[in-house]
């Protein structure tokens, strides 16, 4: 579906307040993108991974995990393996997270493709 860059502005604010009403409006882009990082991508996850994976720096990865650790959606873990290695590790409370957080997204995407489309937005689940 090719928005245009005014459509696709709107549509980004859409799912910015999708989360709003979660922890989400908490997090900054920084913190989301990590969060997003632990759950999608296939790990085992390290501190100097995500930096790099990110384009990050290793101390703005640990700021990200401090609050994402204080809130409970990741917690890290010595790398029994190699003790230089610190692993980020994903939580029950996180996944249940970003379950309810792909969920909000999907529903604000099929109402603006429904009304791209010329309908009327589905009803919200």
């Amino acid at each position: 579906m090719a928005l245009g860059r005014n459509k696709a502005l709107a549509l980004w604010r859409r799912l910015l307040l999708a989360g709003m009403g979660s922890p989400t409006g908490e997090l900054t882009q920084r913190q989301l993108a990590l969060l997003v990082t632990l759950y999608t991508a296939d790990g085992p996850h390290t501190v100097r991974g995500l930096a790099a994976g990110l384009a990050m720096s290793k101390p703005a990865v640990c700021r990200a995990l401090d609050r994402l650790d204080r809130l409970g959606f990741a917690r890290r873990k010595e790398d029994e393996a190699d003790r230089r290695n610190v692993l980020v590790q994903r939580t029950v409370k996180g996944a249940v997270f970003m379950s309810d957080l792909g969920d909000a997204i999907e529903r604000t995407l099929e109402r603006a493709e429904a009304v791209a489309a010329g309908g009327q937005a589905p009803v919200k689940r």
